[in-house]
């Protein structure tokens, strides 16, 4: 199995916590999205949107995050067993599916850093139009949508919008983890896998005591599912403490650089 991924994309974390929970062996491929390296035509070949992740098994690709995780789900034993309610699992995975993290994300960070990401990666479009003339038509897609994703943030309604979804999401949460330790039941599954990325992004975006810390039993659970192995793979050995500055800042540098000599 490979997987073309990076720590940033909060997709790209929920499936490879499902990988390292189930312990099936994978080739992770990174791609970082903000240096614009799933702009490559390697990867829009096989995923014209340019969204990470892409999963590979044999000739099978899939591209729908719902879908690797259930397909994930369905090699050997499902993850937690008996311990799990499968159709309670079922109902989380949507529901954490049908909010997008993009708009929260990007409208907590400072603009003056998106703004200079996102001119970057539309320049790289722009390069790779002029490298690539088949895929020029894809590539002029992904560029309306970096522009309709800056008039996004610029409507206060759908930015709250997004915000009450995941206030929603976090209360249903709450909620739950008071009778049960896991959002599906006695054991792990794959509704965890895809709701940790969630708080370790408002743990990134330093946001932590509003949205966790003013739950009790969301906060006894996230400081529970930190302490996992598949969690400090995923996402602690790059965001935990000081470590989030060097990964980021690594990436600043690098992008700054190719600005300056215009190697989009």
């Amino acid at each position: 199995m490979q997987l073309y991924q990076h720590p940033y994309s909060l997709d790209s974390q929920k499936v490879r916590l499902a990988l390292e929970e189930k312990g099936l062996d994978y080739w992770p491929y990174s791609i970082n999205p903000l240096k614009a390296k799933n702009l490559d035509s390697r990867i829009f070949r096989m995923n014209p949107t340019g969204k990470l992740p892409v999963f590979l098994n044999g000739q099978h690709i899939i591209l729908d995050t719902l879908s690797i995780l259930q397909y994930i789900d369905s090699i050997h034993e499902p993850l937690g067993g008996d311990a799990v309610d499968r159709e309670k699992m079922l109902l989380w995975m949507r529901s954490i599916d049908s909010w997008n993290p993009k708009l929260f994300t990007l409208s907590h960070v400072p603009q003056k850093y998106r703004l200079f990401f996102s001119r970057f990666q539309r320049r790289a479009a722009i390069a790779r139009m002029a490298e690539c003339p088949d895929l020029a038509g894809k590539y002029h897609l992904k560029l309306h949508s970096a522009y309709a994703t800056e008039e996004e943030l610029k409507d206060k309604e759908l930015i709250n919008s997004s915000n009450e979804l995941l206030i929603k999401i976090l209360d249903a949460a709450e909620d739950q983890l008071s009778s049960t330790d896991f959002l599906a039941g006695g054991a792990f599954s794959m509704a965890d896998a895809m709701f940790i990325p969630i708080l370790a992004r408002i743990n990134l975006l330093n946001l932590e005591e509003e949205y966790i810390g003013s739950r009790s039993h969301l906060l006894d659970y996230w400081n529970r599912v930190k302490k996992r192995p598949s969690y400090h793979a995923v996402i602690g050995k790059y965001f935990s403490g000081w470590r989030k500055y060097k990964t980021l800042y690594a990436t600043y540098s690098s992008v700054w650089v190719r600005n300056l000599f215009r190697r989009y």
